[in-house]
């Protein structure tokens, strides 16, 4: 009896070399990640204490400032979007938008909200413009890389009176920032070609698509779940700061940097600003005001921190966005606010008074006492959202449902 053929399956060299690479990146990874708990546990159980109070400022910062700052504009920026005031907004600005940054018109809710409301309202609208259809995918990763931006409350009054105790400080990060992020989104115009069936949908009638009880529900139950994210990163980030700063690592990293050129003297600062924004401008009220300082400052504002780009990725989770485009956005905002700043402290010194009383004052931000904000951000809303439903029954009146 003949024994049976075995049939022998060829082997790839090349196939097994791309097979080997792709095994020994995922056990790289899986090794970083294994090592990086490993000693988050360690530092957990060593240092407890710190741990709690880095938890405690994160807490604290964010019931005191976050949730009353953010929740009313979160809310009103849904009303914008559902009610339909994003799409007439788009028609009276698809002149201005589509030739500059080569997005939709109602792209422009996503940029005011973003100058106006701060981090990451501009992201979170963007994203509501996306899933309603108004703005295509390539679009809303233009839109991503220059409308999420800091808000003129934080940069006039925490960080220009409060830290550099100085309101002309506090006017020239935020014309930078902003002038930086419109540069930005004039940089991105070029980036990606549109699909030519993809195509945004047609700008919906006012308050046809929902009605205003609906919508209203519907973006406290949205905003409120997004302010939870948020909340969470901030804790988290508050409670490794405080660990990283317990152990050490601000000391280390600072020597690293200071091999490759830069200075000692703002390295702990540039360290702690690329994680956690509010942090890294707090710890420049220690260093002697000077156009380094102050460009750093401006740099952080536009980069926002990983803290911040870490809500910004939770939005972006299922939407198939480019996160990519995004950060390398954020970066570039960074760099030209920075260059911007430090060319106008250089040309046009600024004469101010260092208020190092201000300074003590803002020192740790989470000790500020903002409970007065709250009623003043809600009746805000309120007011604006009156005006909203005003003026969509008005436009919705004057079209007479066309």
């Amino acid at each position: 009896m003949q024994a049976p053929q075995t049939t022998r399956i060829p082997f790839s060299h090349e196939g097994g070399t791309a097979m080997f690479r792709i095994l020994k990146k995922q056990i790289l990874r899986d090794s970083v990640i294994l090592i990086a708990l490993l000693t988050a546990a360690l530092a957990l159980v060593t240092a407890p204490t710190q741990a709690m109070t880095g938890a405690k400022n994160g807490l604290t910062l964010c019931c005191n400032v976050i949730i009353p700052s953010l929740f009313p504009f979160f809310v009103l920026s849904s009303l914008a979007v559902d009610l339909g005031l994003a799409a007439y907004l788009g028609r009276l600005l698809e002149g201005v938008m589509r030739p500059l940054f080569r997005v939709s018109g109602c792209c422009a809710m996503a940029v005011v909200l973003g100058f106006v409301g701060g981090y990451p309202l501009g992201a979170k609208t963007a994203l509501e413009l996306y899933r309603q259809g108004l703005c295509t995918k390539t679009e809303t990763e233009r839109l991503l890389a220059f409308c999420n931006n800091s808000g003129p409350a934080f940069i006039l009054g925490v960080v220009g009176a409060g830290i550099f105790g100085s309101g002309q400080i506090g006017l020239l990060l935020y014309a930078s920032h902003c002038v930086a992020s419109l540069l930005t989104g004039l940089l991105f115009r070029f980036y990606g070609h549109e699909d030519p069936r993809a195509k945004a949908t047609s700008y919906p009638k006012p308050i046809a698509a929902t009605t205003i009880p609906a919508a209203f529900t519907n973006g406290v139950v949205r905003s409120f779940s997004n302010l939870l994210n948020i909340c969470a990163f901030v804790i988290f980030f508050s409670a490794l700061l405080q660990l990283m700063s317990y152990f050490g690592v601000f000391t280390a990293i600072a020597r690293l940097l200071s091999l490759v050129g830069v200075s000692s003297r703002y390295a702990p600062q540039l360290v702690a600003g690329l994680l956690e924004l509010t942090s890294g401008v707090s710890s420049l009220g220690g260093v002697a005001s000077s156009a380094g300082s102050i460009s750093m400052a401006a740099f952080m504002l536009g980069w926002a921190g990983l803290s911040v780009h870490c809500q910004v990725l939770c939005f972006l989770i299922d939407s198939g966005l480019s996160a990519r485009t995004y950060l390398l956005g954020k970066f570039l905002h960074g760099l030209i606010s920075a260059a911007l700043t430090y060319l106008v402290t250089t040309l046009f010194p600024l004469t101010y008074p260092v208020s190092y009383y201000l300074t003590s004052q803002t020192q740790t931000l989470t000790q500020l006492d903002f409970r007065h904000i709250l009623p003043v951000t809600l009746a805000t809303a309120v007011l604006c959202w009156m005006a909203l439903v005003a003026l969509c029954r008005f436009l919705s009146g004057k079209t007479g449902g066309k």
